[in-house]
């Protein structure tokens, strides 16, 4: 059954058609009908019609603009266009937009059967090749080779020679935008304990989300999208300009992820590390993404991280000689203290298994002791609190009588600094958003106010200050510069005289019919409505 919808703006036509016409058997179902173009027009987004039948001459919006705006926003929708002998040209103009067919007026029972019968036989058709295309498609990306994506993996986890890279990619048609690469990679979060996920059941879900990421993002020129051996995934980008390369990187992965939330049960996350030079190169590319996303553990799961935002907001960690000692600096910057008692543990059983002297086991946990008192120093400006008044971690090791007891004093020291550097992350975003509302507030009625501005002001990249401002204001930057500015038009509807599309530009609407349709989205009223209500309320 197919939907359909009316528009003309003489009711009595309106009804005639909709009464008269045995719908159902001819395959179809009225489901609308509306007095001009434009209100049709706010409706067929949630209508979702495949026949939209009007009217060619009506004010507002006529049949032909109907057909135009059609054509632009929803050009799998159908439209039959009702005309007189005077409109002709009129609707020889929609045929051209891509109108199925017009009928001439006073339209009959018999005629508009006929161009409906006909009509539903093309969108028998049309479904017919969309259902085909996507049983083919499905057939495609289940086929996909294996050899490939073995390629792009070694490709990324390996030091591969040029000469077998160019032969590789000319054998499986992979093709580069240009020299730069940045990668964004996708990792499945997990349902909660109460879902009882299954093996079986993780593994059809990464490869929905494979499946979803090859739909979306294969396409693009210059990209590649593939698994890894932890079974994330990669989607490998390359472009000119690495600055650039970034942006499309954040834009590839927001896409995804919107799909992710329409399709999957569970939520994604994804890194995007750092744009870097020729494909040889591939493996830091990938390097860096895995780096930026192990940094969900501070920012939270679902969440789209920069390896370049987090680079910018802290120095460097201490340098350390000792692989065990980069880890627990890692760890720290995680803020897991799970982790850090791990690496803590691991750390004194090759004490205890390599048998170190007292000394050592002291000289190395005074090592430690400071690069954790540089690395809270260099995130949260505060490592005297670390180090403490009385007893600090230089002398502390000393005093110790037996290794169980240092272990187990290393792991107190992890879990404070862990506490400090979370804090520092979280006061840091808590100040930024501050930051971006008292923008808001000043600006609101400057209908040039964008995400995209306030990240300017804030220095932030979009992806980045969206998830921050959700977590920390509880609603996404658009709801909250909403918010600012129904309160205000409320107040200037309550205290002034002022019309509707005055105030519209006063709280930042360049366009007063969207200002109306947002406003009755966030009261449930009209503006005029509501000044109505508060005129009942008050008895004036």
């Amino acid at each position: 059954m197919y939907k359909l919808i009316i528009v003309d703006d003489e009711a009595l036509v309106r009804e005639a058609i909709r009464e008269q016409m045995d719908w159902a058997s001819l395959g179809f179902e009225c489901v609308a009908d509306y007095e001009d173009g434009e209100e049709a027009l706010e409706h067929i987004g949630e209508q979702a019609p495949d026949v939209v039948l009007t009217d060619i001459c009506m004010p507002f919006m006529d049949g032909l603009a109907l057909t135009r705006e059609l054509a632009a926003r929803h050009p799998e929708t159908k439209v039959l266009i009702l005309t007189g002998f005077d409109e002709f040209d009129y609707a020889r103009q929609a045929v051209e937009l891509q109108a199925f067919d017009f009928i001439l007026k006073p339209v009959t029972c018999a005629e508009l059967t006929r161009v409906l019968f006909r009509l539903k036989d093309e969108l028998d058709k049309d479904r017919a090749r969309k259902d085909d295309y996507e049983r083919l498609r499905k057939e495609m990306s289940e086929s996909l080779p294996v050899l490939r994506e073995r390629f792009l993996e070694r490709l990324v986890t390996s030091r591969l020679p040029e000469r077998e890279i160019a032969e590789r990619c000319a054998y499986f048609d992979l093709s580069w935008n240009g020299a730069w690469m940045a990668a964004a990679l996708f990792d499945l979060e997990a349902l909660g304990e109460e879902a009882r996920v299954t093996v079986r059941d993780e593994e059809l879900l990464r490869f929905a989300l494979y499946n979803i990421a090859q739909e979306l993002l294969s396409h693009r020129r210059g990209a590649a999208v593939f698994r890894d051996r932890n079974n994330h995934v990669l989607a490998l980008l390359s472009g000119e300009d690495p600055d650039a390369l970034q942006e499309a990187a954040a834009a590839a992965a927001a896409e995804l992820q919107l799909a992710a939330d329409r399709y999957l049960p569970v939520r994604i996350s994804a890194g995007i590390g750092r744009s870097i030079h020729g494909l040889a190169s591939a493996h830091l590319v990938y390097d860096s993404a895995l780096s930026a996303l192990d940094y969900r553990f501070v920012l939270g799961r679902g969440s789209i991280i920069r390896l370049t935002d987090m680079e910018q907001r802290s120095q460097p960690a201490f340098a350390s000689t000792l692989a065990w000692e980069k880890e627990l600096i890692g760890k720290l910057k995680t803020a897991s203290p799970i982790e850090t008692d791990e690496v803590v543990a691991r750390l004194f059983a090759a004490f205890r298994a390599q048998a170190f002297t007292a000394e050592a086991c002291r000289i190395y946990a005074q090592r430690i002791a400071l690069a954790m008192a540089q690395t809270v120093y260099e995130m949260d400006g505060a490592s005297d609190i670390l180090l403490g008044d009385a007893e600090t971690p230089l002398f502390a090791p000393s005093t110790f009588g037996s290794l169980g007891e240092m272990e187990q004093w290393m792991k107190g020291l992890c879990r404070q600094a862990a506490r400090l550097i979370s804090g520092a992350r979280e006061d840091f975003g808590a100040s930024q958003v501050a930051k971006a509302k008292a923008f808001v507030d000043a600006r609101y009625a400057d209908p040039e106010l964008s995400l995209g501005s306030v990240c300017r002001h804030v220095a932030m990249s979009a992806s980045y200050f969206s998830t921050l401002f959700k977590s920390h204001a509880g609603h996404t930057f658009v709801e909250y510069l909403t918010r600012v500015r129904m309160e205000q038009a409320k107040a200037l509807l309550k205290l002034t005289g002022k019309k509707s599309s005055e105030i519209a530009y006063e709280v930042g609407y360049a366009d007063p019919h969207y200002f109306s349709g947002a406003f009755k989205r966030h009261t449930g009223m009209t503006p005029t409505e509501y000044r109505q209500r508060l005129a009942e309320e008050t008895g004036s």
